[in-house]
């Protein structure tokens, strides 16, 4: 038998459903290492191969290929063994141990190994189990399930829990997307009585230390520059204390150097940022290039700020359908449509702004120059302006949404509008 080839770059056509991803939620990212899978039938490849495309599988390594147990077999006579070798067999109890048997001749030691079988034998899993066999699945598998095998299998169950990362993003400039992530990081942390660390990632032009009245000499340019240093310790030196259980990584908001990083700069900061504290705000500014891209892509939640015009339209739509690709095993990014009503101005409907996102908007905030207006410029939050206001009322339902402290969202059913014929966009 020839080694077939991998197939790195097969098409995905598995998709988790809203129960696999409530599943999926919770679920750590996965380390630094490769797993090689040995499929007999298509639908055991396609959810593995759906895995791949998993953002808390971007550190770990993927191949596919088919061949099953006697394909790996023969492949490993003259390759190395990777972290987790995962093998398919269609054949009966007594039959697989046999097949096991030739991939245990060339199975590096080290290597852990899960079978999945077509046969749900108690026998067969105890057998298994005894010699050596990490884990041993019944096809049908879902990607929830081999996913949750392979966080089982190579993350440290004593670990301490990670924090949940929310990423904002204007879907245009000056649609107040930041204002709106340091305050809903504001509520959290005085609602929920947790720790609360605000990232702001727009180093040249970030606005947190002047909506939190501060004025910090370290911050996210000594955390972004200096990612070998970064850890806890270095971490909690950066930040600035804001309120209680709030604590802030200011931007520097000057344009003495240019910010150039690579997709995996920030990468670094969100992890410790993630082990430091329950929840994590990411105040993204509004560029595409390779670490935004990246950043939004392993965020766990991610909030799209947009107001009501074709032009936020579009790019919100842009937005949407990237993450989407991007992010097959998540929810939809949720949408926050700001400054609505503003007096003059010519608006799209919240209905019909939605309608071909196929995502019912997490909030609808009214357009309150006074109200935004004050709490900027006095350094304060709009619930220490104005607690009544609409505003801070939805921004408090919305802080519960991120936390999941709130209801368990349905996606909108994805309709067609006659503004997608403006936009020229394709369904």
């Amino acid at each position: 038998m020839s080694n077939p080839a991998y197939s790195e770059a097969m098409p995905v056509t598995e998709m988790a459903d809203d129960r696999e991803i409530e599943n999926l939620h919770d679920l750590r990212p996965v380390p630094r290492i490769s797993i090689h899978a040995f499929c007999e039938t298509e639908g055991v490849a396609r959810p593995i191969e759906s895995v791949a495309k998993d953002r808390r599988m971007a550190k770990a390594h993927l191949k596919v290929q088919m061949g099953g147990v006697a394909g790996a077999a023969e492949y490993y006579r003259s390759a190395p063994t990777p972290n987790l070798i995962v093998v398919e067999s269609t054949a009966e109890p007594h039959a697989l141990m046999g097949e096991l048997s030739m991939l245990a001749e060339v199975c590096d030691p080290s290597s852990k190994v899960v079978v999945i079988g077509h046969y749900n034998d108690v026998w067969l899993y105890r057998e298994l189990i005894k010699n050596g066999v990490s884990e041993y699945m019944v096809s049908p598998i879902s990607l929830a399930d081999f996913l949750a095998v392979v966080t089982t299998l190579f993350v440290d169950p004593a670990a301490e829990p990670l924090g949940r990362s929310i990423a904002f993003i204007g879907a245009k400039g000056g649609v107040g997307s930041s204002t709106i992530a340091h305050n809903v990081g504001w509520t959290i942390a005085s609602t929920f009585k947790t720790e609360v660390i605000i990232a702001d990632m727009d180093l040249p032009y970030g606005t947190a230390n002047i909506n939190f009245d501060q004025d910090p000499a370290q911050g996210m340019a000594e955390a972004v520059f200096s990612p070998e240093r970064m850890d806890e310790v270095y971490l909690d030196r950066l930040l600035a204390t804001c309120a209680d259980n709030l604590s802030l990584l200011a931007a520097p908001s000057m344009l003495d150097k240019v910010y150039d990083f690579e997709a995996e700069a920030f990468s670094q900061l969100v992890d410790v940022a993630q082990r430091s504290a329950p929840a994590v705000v990411l105040d993204i500014p509004h560029v595409w290039n390779g670490w935004t891209r990246t950043t939004l892509t392993r965020a766990d939640e991610i909030v799209i700020v947009a107001s009501p015009d074709l032009a936020n339209l579009r790019n919100t739509k842009n937005l949407v359908d990237s993450l989407r690709r991007a992010r097959p095993n998540d929810f939809s990014p949720r949408l926050v449509i700001n400054m609505v009503g503003m007096p003059k101005r010519p608006e799209i409907s919240a209905r019909d702004f939605a309608e071909p996102l196929g995502i019912e908007p997490a909030a609808i905030l009214p357009f309150d120059a006074e109200l935004f207006g004050n709490a900027a410029n006095n350094g304060r939050m709009l619930a220490e302006t104005n607690a009544k206001s609409p505003s801070v009322q939805q921004i408090a339902a919305l802080a519960r949404a991120v936390t999941g402290r709130g209801e368990i969202r349905k996606q909108a059913k994805a309709g067609l509008s006659g503004i997608l014929n403006r936009l020229k966009i394709k369904k």
